[in-house]
């Protein structure tokens, strides 16, 4: 039996709430557990409900998106945040991903997109459209100059993850466990002082780490 997603909307307007609640209805592997219409707000349902992703605005009444992601991360790692907005600007990306998003989904993109993305997030795949990703890139490239020294076994399991895998993945590959894996990756997203696995890999990709999925190989 497929394990059910569990699901927080966080949005300030009730219409892209119940358009989101009625996309995600379609799917039997998704539920939508709770709504919250601020990122307080966001912050408490998240302690009570334990969801697996939230679906969290950038622009918020009281705290904003960016600041509840960064607290709900703090206070519940586990929880994957997908920042679905109208705003693409690169400084809402960008401070989506240093706070801990796992990716950003524009609001105008079709259904089968967010439900993709949930499912993406959850096997612990990045969500940033690839024309945004080209454009941090460049601004990380301008930033950033020298790439710190990671061990061997970091950088492989940093190359699987440019390349999408999962960590039930990257620990089949490497002949490692998945806890394992997770404490690489704490320990690469120290060395590059970053919050996220997105954020991880469009900055090692910056600084010449690792190569895009798409590469030649």
């Amino acid at each position: 039996m497929t394990e059910v997603i569990r699901v927080l909307v966080v949005d300030d307007h009730p219409l892209h709430r119940d358009g989101a609640r009625g996309i995600l209805a379609q799917h039997q592997d998704i539920e939508v557990v709770g709504e919250a219409d601020s990122g307080e707000m966001a912050v408490a349902l998240a302690a009570r409900l334990e969801p697996d992703v939230v679906l969290m605005d950038v622009r918020l009444p009281g705290i904003s998106g960016i600041e509840a992601t960064r607290l709900l991360r703090d206070a519940h790692p586990r929880v994957h945040v997908l920042i679905v907005s109208a705003y693409e600007d690169d400084e809402y990306v960008r401070g989506a991903l240093e706070a801990g998003a796992s990716g950003h989904l524009s609001k105008v993109a079709p259904g089968h997109d967010l439900v993709d993305a949930i499912r993406s997030v959850v096997a612990g795949r990045g969500v940033v459209r690839h024309d945004v990703l080209a454009r941090l890139l460049a601004t990380h490239r301008d930033t950033r100059s020298q790439a710190p020294a990671l061990s061997e076994r970091e950088h492989a399991v940093l190359d699987l993850l440019a390349q999408g895998l999962p960590n039930k993945r990257i620990a089949g590959r490497l002949h490692i466990s998945p806890r394992t894996v997770e404490r690489h990756c704490e320990g690469i997203y120290a060395k590059l002082a970053v919050h996220s696995r997105t954020e991880a890999v469009v900055t090692a990709l910056a600084l010449g780490l690792v190569r895009g999925p798409d590469a030649d190989r």
